[in-house]
């Protein structure tokens, strides 16, 4: 069961970081474009700077989380540094679990701000509901969630982001 879940938890990285990437990409070239329309065409296309916002929303929620999975995220580890040698392993496990209720408190908030926003429009972009544009915080709390998950019960993933660049090197 565990390695199911573990390929399930491989594909899901893959997509989002494929998803976040390509994001991250599309912003490279729209906000180029909308500089090259503004000053040199003299005339600013108006949807540029609210698609970049856009895909950076999307870039944000789905790369947090595979930043998180394969621990290249920002943390601090001041406390778990503090407390002695025999407790470490204990705040390692209620860091994660942190992690794990901020997940839960990104689906649940996201999921009402989706909801309350839904029939609302976009201005930029008439046909998009703003209750879509902010779909990816819920999607990324679970997705988050299922990382957490993940690492609490069958530990984290076999390489991570330092054991990689190590690689890269040799």
């Amino acid at each position: 069961m565990a390695r199911i879940y573990r390929r399930a938890m491989d594909g899901l990285y893959l997509a989002c970081a494929l998803i976040a990437g390509a994001a991250l990409v599309l912003i490279s070239v729209i906000i180029p474009y909308g500089v090259y329309t503004r000053y040199v065409l003299n005339s600013a296309a108006s949807w540029p700077e609210p698609m970049a916002i856009l895909l950076t929303i999307l870039l944000t929620f789905l790369g947090g989380g595979v930043c998180y999975r394969i621990d290249l995220h920002m943390r601090v580890k001041v406390v778990q540094n503090a407390v002695p040698q025999f407790l470490q392993p204990l705040m390692v496990y209620l860091s994660e679990a942190l992690v794990g209720v901020l997940a839960v408190f990104m689906v649940y908030y996201g999921v009402g701000l989706v909801h309350t926003t839904w029939h609302q429009e976009v201005p930029e972009f008439p046909a998009l509901s703003v209750g879509i544009t902010y779909m990816p915080i819920p999607l990324g709390g679970i997705i988050l969630l299922l990382f957490v998950i993940e690492r609490m019960l069958i530990g984290p993933p076999k390489v991570s982001a330092a054991e990689h660049d190590a690689a890269a090197f040799d």
